[in-house]
């Protein structure tokens, strides 16, 4: 009865690993028959090579280009190509005048044009507003009691704009997966339009254009000043119009700040999307409007940038265009894979050496980890155009030694349980209740350290954080799906529960400690005691190696024998 518990959680935690395995090369196998994907990994601009393309700017008016202004169009250009679905880009400006834009393979029209095209900023008065999800179909109106408006709207605000097809639209309408095409073709001014606002979730029905971002005059972020000059201390961004955009904020302003609900709203829209929706509060004669909300100093800033140059009157052409070679190529990449092959060969020494058999478990349990690392990788290529650099090779090379180190932790905590005295199936369960926190804690800083590097890096940093946190992710999975589930079903055999003396588990072999002990954990020297205390340094070790839990216990034990012993004594 004790054995039917392990033995039943192995089977299942194996039967789940093979069906995420299987599922997963199930979805690859459908993306490799229909086209979409291939069964070798994308690979990024320093292993493949790709297109280069220098953009030259096209101011309108003919005006120049400062600086401030080409660095805002580079991270433009950056948030449309990254959002495209092109991994491992780089832009870079060149000379102070042109932009270089250097992306893996060829880029088609589409993301030409999307590089090409000038930033789209608009200010569009709200009709409606709705959930960002679309609403299921039985909760959509009938069309027979959508309004079809007969008359002409008499202004941006007015919902006569919203006919039954616009309703249906708008009801059916999915932001998330809207947003996720990036099709910002810039819409009909003088129409209404749908537009999403990422940050809220909230979808709106806007009117057409009342003013548009070539209007605005300037735009900072600050600290809110009351009407008696003191700091509220609440961050706030400060708009500015040119005179034209005073005249028509002033007359936007003035019909809203009566109106109630959504179209109480303004909405400030870039590329198709909804940076924000403020409320009006006030007439605004002077062109100069203050938007407060629940900003930060980098929320407030970064909105300010936006509407600063958000609409710059910028355009690019593509000067030229070239095909570039890999910039570290295949010898580079061959070079990076025999560094992997060291790496699992120097493991599969050690684990032998220090664990015989047993370090079958430790290779087959990285095969495993490779196998997940792989799929999710090139799944990932064909989702999200994920390209795989020479510094993402290094992160899965890093996680070899990462991944072992957990196996050796485990298998070190069920040798200290049979040194102890327990069986194998016994030394496998206690074993593994104390190594999985060690672990958990493990992966838990490789983790952080990954995501916290990958938010501050640039570059192909990025790469080396992503693969190592994917890898601490799939070694977190063989760890509680294959490898401990396969030392319950072992300790079953009379191989390894009885210590045969190539299964690593040998009780001859135990009495030697390991150089290392996994964690970062090196044996130190001690010399080896006389034979006399070697009984008494064994018990002190055993007693060394006790829980709390279990020193409290013994203590517990200790004192009733003692109380029972006086008792006999008494009566004696």
């Amino acid at each position: 009865m004790t054995k039917t518990g392990p033995i039943k959680h192995a089977r299942r935690a194996l039967l789940w690993l093979g069906v995420i395995i299987i599922a997963l090369s199930a979805v690859l196998v459908s993306g490799v028959a229909t086209n979409h994907s291939t069964f070798a990994p994308k690979l990024a601009l320093d292993l493949e090579g790709g297109t280069q393309m220098i953009l030259s700017p096209k101011v309108q008016g003919g005006a120049d280009i400062n600086q401030e202004q080409l660095d805002q169009a580079v991270k433009i250009i950056r948030q449309r190509v990254d959002g495209s679905g092109v991994s491992e880009a780089e832009i870079t400006t060149q000379s102070g005048r042109n932009v270089v834009v250097s992306m893996p393979g060829v880029p088609d029209e589409k993301t030409r044009e999307l590089i090409q095209a000038s930033a789209n900023m608009e200010f569009r008065p709200v009709i409606k507003a709705g959930s960002w999800d679309p609403l299921p179909k039985a909760e959509r109106t009938p069309a027979k009691d959508l309004p079809d408006p007969k008359k002409k709207p008499e202004n941006g605000s007015d919902t006569n704009w919203v006919d039954a097809a616009l309703q249906k639209k708008f009801e059916a309408y999915d932001c998330t997966a809207e947003l996720a095409k990036q099709d910002i073709e810039p819409a009909d001014p003088a129409k209404p339009m749908i537009a999403c606002d990422p940050d809220q979730h909230v979808k709106y029905i806007l009117g057409p254009v009342a003013i548009p971002g070539t209007d605005i005059a300037d735009a900072t972020s600050g600290m809110q000043q009351s009407q008696q000059g003191f700091n509220t201390g609440q961050w706030v961004v400060n708009l500015e119009f040119n005179g034209e955009g005073t005249t028509k904020f002033r007359e936007v302003t003035e019909r809203l700040v009566g109106m109630q609900g959504a179209q109480n709203q303004f909405a400030i829209v870039l590329d198709g999307q909804v940076l924000s929706a403020p409320t009006t509060n006030a007439l605004i004669a002077d062109g100069k409007a203050e938007i407060s909300g629940n900003f930060t100093e980098e929320s407030a800033k970064a909105l300010a940038e936006k509407l600063k140059y958000g609409a710059l009157p910028i355009s690019f052409e593509i000067q030229s265009s070239q095909q570039i070679s890999a910039t570290l190529g295949a010898d580079q990449l061959r070079m990076g894979l025999i560094a992997g092959i060291i790496g699992l060969v120097l493991v599969a020494l050690y684990s032998f050496f220090q664990y015989r058999l047993l370090g079958f478990v430790t290779i087959f349990s990285l095969v495993v980890a490779g196998i997940l690392t792989y799929l999710a990788i090139v799944l990932l290529g064909w989702a999200q155009n994920y390209r795989l650099s020479l510094a993402g090779i290094a992160g899965i090379i890093v996680s070899i030694g990462l991944t072992a180190d957990s196996f050796i932790v485990y298998f070190e905590r069920i040798r200290d349980e049979l040194r102890d005295g327990r069986s194998l199936p016994s030394a496998v369960e206690t074993g593994w209740k104390r190594a999985k926190h060690t672990i958990l804690a493990s992966k838990a800083v490789n983790l952080l350290a990954a995501v916290v590097l990958y938010i501050v890096a640039v570059g192909g940093v990025k790469g080396f954080a992503f693969t190592l946190g994917l890898t601490a992710l799939a070694d977190l999975l063989v760890v509680f799906l294959f490898t401990h589930p396969t030392l319950q079903l072992l300790a079953t055999t009379r191989f390894f529960g009885e210590g045969h003396r190539l299964s690593g588990l040998d009780p001859s072999l135990l009495g030697a400690e390991p150089l290392y002990r996994g964690a970062g954990r090196l044996r130190t020297y001690r010399p080896t005691p006389p034979p006399s205390k070697r009984n008494a340094s064994a018990s002190k070790e055993a007693e060394r190696r006790q829980t709390i839990a279990e020193r409290r216990q013994a203590a517990a034990r200790s004192g009733a024998g003692q109380s029972s012993a006086t008792k006999e004594n008494d009566n004696a």
